[in-house]
């Protein structure tokens, strides 16, 4: 089992060293990003593509898409979490309260946000009674949740084996009214980075946990019990827990760096279908930043390179012929773009992640996921 998780942690903070080699890393590690915050709320029956996803966000202000707004508030969370925590920091319940906050700001009930549950809770069936597990009362979970961020500030066990243990204890307690799961998968991320393995990139480890999502709940149910902590049943339960996660973030890894490298493969081609692309062009910065956007408008794609809107619909409109980007809307306003190749890609890896054997074409997907892409015939 420690052999597992170094060997995870190994895979961890190879794909950071990578990340930190490749050009504009940050585009990358915001699209493994929405790929994480897609996984999380999959494993809550919250179920958007990738397409879909990336479209919503550039139109949320026009036009509202319930469940993708609920996927996006745990892209907001996430976003903060990369945003805000560095190696180093203490990490505190605020941090929680404020990950949580993020999460449900769009939701139905943001109300909810950065609250403590008030009432009991319970997970499974119509009551109490009839539930599979029903966590501590109200009363406790002040006490609870400050001796799990101690043990987050202050235990010496590797970096995997905490972050595991205390994902895994923040889902027992179930802190809040709503919205538990994700917050506690944003805890893994807030460890990863306090800690120092992560910093550039963002491992979709919820991906492959929503793959294997049977035993994953199989192994939280398993690990919380009445018993003694250091008894032959509790080693047993921390043991299946420990391998299934340090399982998920190998997974998480192998598949991200494989992305990666598909991405900057689509990078170089679109810069020879675009040639000739001047260095620090906006067309130059725009292909190096549409990992970060594969679906924007004009105004979206200034902001990205920060160029005039002139130079912007320049680039787009030659980015266009060359096929890198499509218009996506009718009419000369509000145009949106997509870069399909991308999202395919993406699309691709979400696929692969849904396979037990990491390929639909050899074991189907074990969850929704969008259809395969159909490739498309280039014109020469």
């Amino acid at each position: 089992m420690l052999a597992a998780l170094e060997d995870a942690a190994g895979d961890l903070g190879r794909l950071d060293a990578t990340a930190a080699v490749l050009t504009n890393s940050e585009a990358l590690a915001r699209l493994l990003l929405r790929a994480e915050a897609v996984g999380s709320s999959q494993i809550e029956g919250l179920v958007v593509g990738a397409r879909r996803l990336l479209k919503a966000e550039v139109l949320r202000e026009r036009q509202q898409d319930v469940t993708a707004e609920e996927v996006l508030g745990a892209v907001d969370a996430m976003t903060w979490v990369t945003e805000s925590v560095q190696a180093g920091d203490k990490l505190e319940i605020e941090h929680l309260l404020e990950a949580h906050r993020r999460l449900m700001a769009h939701s139905p009930n943001p109300e909810l946000g950065g609250e403590i549950r008030y009432l009991q809770n319970w997970i499974g069936g119509r009551s109490p009674a009839e539930a599979y597990y029903v966590p501590p009362p109200a009363h406790l979970i002040p006490e609870l949740l400050a001796d799990l961020m101690t043990f987050v500030r202050e235990s010496r066990l590797p970096v995997l084996a905490k972050t595991a243990i205390a994902h895994a204890q923040f889902e027992s307690v179930h802190p809040f009214a709503d919205g538990n799961g994700r917050t506690g998968r944003a805890l893994i991320h807030l460890i990863l980075r306090a800690d120092g393995l992560v910093q550039r990139t963002v491992p979709p480890v919820s991906l492959s946990l929503a793959t294997h999502a049977a035993q994953y709940v199989e192994a939280l149910t398993a690990f919380r019990h009445v018993g003694k902590p250091t008894g032959p049943r509790a080693r047993t339960a921390a043991n299946q827990w420990l391998l299934l996660f340090a399982a998920a973030c190998s997974h998480a890894t192998a598949e991200a760096a494989g992305f990666e490298r598909a991405a900057a493969d689509l990078k170089d081609a679109w810069r020879e279908r675009a040639a000739p692309v001047r260095a620090g062009s906006a067309v130059e910065l725009l292909i190096e930043t549409l990992p970060a956007a594969p679906v924007l408008t004009l105004a979206g794609a200034a902001r990205l390179i920060d160029r005039s809107q002139q130079a912007a619909n320049q680039a787009l409109a030659r980015l266009v012929e060359a096929r890198v980007l499509r218009e996506v809307t009718d009419g000369r306003r509000n145009r949106i773009y997509e870069a399909p190749e991308l999202i395919d890609a993406f699309t691709l890896l979400e696929r692969r992640f849904a396979s037990p054997a990491a390929d639909t074409r050899i074991e189907p997907p074990s969850r929704p996921v969008p259809s395969r892409p159909v490739p498309t015939r280039r014109r020469h």
